[in-house]
């Protein structure tokens, strides 16, 4: 649970992303998506501090509207937390969710990405065959259009926005079924033949500012559309490693995750052995996951400009739909 100045810059970020004020009942409701249930009177507690540091201001009838001090508030904060912030962020949004793998209810980790509204029914094509090859955590998806609110966001004029499920997703499962997972890396993984085969680039989580995926996307270095098509390319993936000992109960969270239609686990390897090359630490074992983001890779490739927020915020489960569908409504 974040604390009192963790939920202040949270309230901020809300207001910031909102083209009008206000109230503590609509922010009480955004604060979910970032894993945190307080209600309104808890809101209206933190609003009034908010207000007497000048970092809010009343805009009447209960609405809250963020000032200039509020914003470089924020932007100061976003400097003094840079370092370590990809690692933190997964850790976080992992356990902000609370997935049911049994029952199938519950809020999961998402991706956010931006798409020029024009373009949008062109991404879906594209993305439709990376879903159907596995390239990516699951088919489930959400469409948000302009003016809608999505995770931290509002989407703006002549955008749309898509939900995917983040790799997250693998540490809040196991985290809840017991299981510790640490999450190394994010990389370029090569793909022959249609067999994963080795990384040939990769960033490590902890250090790094921002995902490792948004920055593998903006530098157009994958090769997923070619990897679907003929059985080589280059795709996003991720390396974490589990307890050796939980490997059986870790089979049975994968079995669990797969009937909801959520995984993406391209490869479990054995204790002590190296994954795609990638030795585990001592009593450890490696998993490489395919990224959320693959799909949206996949759209960057064909020329469609994409704006991407990886480990965003987490959304319930019931609301996403499969991609397919979706894209035949757009047909």
């Amino acid at each position: 649970m974040l604390d009192t100045e963790g939920k202040t810059l949270t309230i901020l970020k809300i207001l910031r992303n909102s083209p009008k004020p206000l109230g503590s009942r609509v922010i009480a409701d955004r604060l979910k998506n970032y894993g945190i249930d307080i209600g309104e009177r808890a809101v209206r507690y933190h609003l009034k501090l908010m207000d007497e540091r000048e970092l809010t201001q009343s805009t009447g009838r209960g609405g809250r509207m963020i000032t200039d001090v509020g914003i470089e508030e924020l932007k100061s904060t976003r400097v003094r937390n840079k370092v370590g912030l990809a690692t933190s962020r997964i850790d976080q949004i992992a356990c902000s969710a609370n997935f049911d793998l049994d029952k199938r209810t519950g809020s999961i980790p998402i991706n956010i990405s931006f798409f020029p509204k024009e373009e949008f029914s062109k991404a879906l094509k594209v993305m439709g065959p990376v879903c159907e090859a596995g390239f990516c955590v699951s088919d489930m998806v959400l469409v948000a259009n302009e003016g809608e609110t999505i995770g931290e966001f509002v989407v703006p004029e002549g955008k749309v926005a898509l939900a995917t499920v983040s790799t997250a997703m693998i540490n809040s499962a196991l985290l809840k079924s017991g299981i510790p997972c640490v999450s190394r890396f994010s990389g370029i993984l090569q793909i022959r033949k249609r067999q994963p085969l080795r990384f040939i680039d990769l960033i490590y989580f902890s250090g790094c500012s921002l995902n490792p995926s948004e920055l593998f996307i903006r530098a157009k270095m994958t090769s997923v559309t070619q990897a679907v098509k003929t059985g080589k390319g280059k795709i996003l993936c991720s390396f974490r490693e589990i307890p050796s000992v939980s490997h059986s109960t870790v089979e049975e969270v994968i079995d669990k995750l797969k009937e909801a239609r959520l995984g993406g686990i391209l490869l479990l390897g054995d204790a002590n052995e190296p994954v795609c090359e990638i030795p585990p630490d001592l009593n450890q074992t490696g998993m490489v996951i395919c990224a959320g983001l693959n799909p949206v890779a996949a759209a960057e490739e064909a020329g469609i400009e994409t704006e991407n927020y990886a480990v965003n915020s987490v959304m319930e489960y019931q609301r996403l739909r499969k991609l397919s569908e979706i894209e035949n409504n757009k047909s």
